[in-house]
């Protein structure tokens, strides 16, 4: 262990204060921020339900607790804990399309507004682009390499191609520029062309986040567009006061995906132990829950990677 060895210490000494450093970080149950993000990710194989439950402040971006289930019983049990005041006191949740946290907030907080993670609908609606491209790749087996290589360019935003420089490209005799590519694969099929078109206004809608335009959007019929954007177009329409609650307030995903990089980079490096299965078993006489194991060791990550604050001369 790179810990034991740097402070020459044992193996033992190192896992006991991780333990006890665990049993310090004791939850209020009669507190909550007033805006939170949950999220979700992959611990051990032990773990029921497969993927654990993690949620942090969305303004300290500091985790308040780790589950080792994020199915909805278990959730429901696990927020039942805190009293009804703290519960109530929550102004802002953010969340992806995870329908069991849609009915777990609705049913326990319930003054807080359900916020979906910006990054979470754009790639519901990149995905479905990209079905509807490898749809076409499939029809037109003329111009399927040009479907495969170029796919970039269909998800890129439109303000971002390159209108003014000519380049040699592959698949194609003449110099192109990034639009030319794109004009000539869209031109192949007015579906796909609508559906590129709607693509784009949604995602300058979301990065704008201009609700006006959004809206707009939703109220307009599409009969042209593929039915893989159909099925997100309707899932949008399904979740849209949802969405506009995303565009009119600051909060995003973005600091618990930061917390799960770190989760991943635990896992991986596993702390000297050349296995997870032991990183996490090494304490199993000592912990009931693998997920106590884990909470520790990222809660210790957490703090050990936290900023350290500036102390100004008088």
């Amino acid at each position: 262990c790179d810990i034991a060895r740097r402070h020459q210490v044992s193996h033992s000494t190192v896992n006991r204060i991780i333990h006890r450093f665990y049993e310090s970080q004791t939850l209020n149950l009669n507190f909550l921020p007033e805006n939170l993000c949950f999220d979700e990710f992959k611990s051990v194989k032990s773990a029921e339900g497969h993927m654990s439950f993690i949620f942090c402040d969305a303004d300290t971006k500091q985790i308040i607790d780790i589950g080792e289930d994020r199915r909805l019983s278990s959730l429901q049990a696990y927020f039942k804990r805190y009293s009804k005041e703290a519960r109530s006191r929550v102004k802002h949740i953010v969340i992806d399309m995870y329908a069991p946290y849609i009915s777990l907030i609705k049913e326990l907080f319930p003054h807080a507004k359900i916020v979906l993670d910006k990054f979470h609908l754009v790639q519901h609606i990149s995905r479905a682009l990209n079905k509807t491209r490898i749809r076409f790749m499939k029809r037109f087996k003329k111009h399927a390499r040009k479907f495969k290589r170029y796919w970039r360019l269909f998800l890129k935003s439109h303000l971002l191609l390159n209108t003014t420089t000519y380049r040699s490209v592959y698949c194609f005799k003449q110099p192109m520029r990034e639009i030319d590519i794109l004009n000539f694969l869209l031109d192949l099929s007015p579906e796909f062309k609508a559906t590129y078109e709607l693509y784009q206004d949604l995602l300058f809608a979301l990065q704008t986040k201009n609700l006006e335009r959004f809206n707009h959007l939703l109220e307009t019929e599409h009969p042209l567009i593929s039915p893989e954007l159909q099925t997100a177009f309707q899932t949008f329409k399904t979740y849209q006061s949802y969405i506009q609650n995303t565009l009119t307030t600051p909060y995003t995903n973005g600091p618990i995906e930061g917390i799960n990089n770190k989760i991943k980079v635990i896992k991986r490096i596993a702390f000297g132990y050349r296995s997870f299965y032991h990183w996490v078993t090494c304490h199993a006489k000592h912990v009931s829950s693998t997920s106590r194991v884990i909470k520790s060791r990222i809660l210790m990550i957490q703090n050990l990677t936290k900023p350290k604050l500036k102390i100004l001369a008088a």
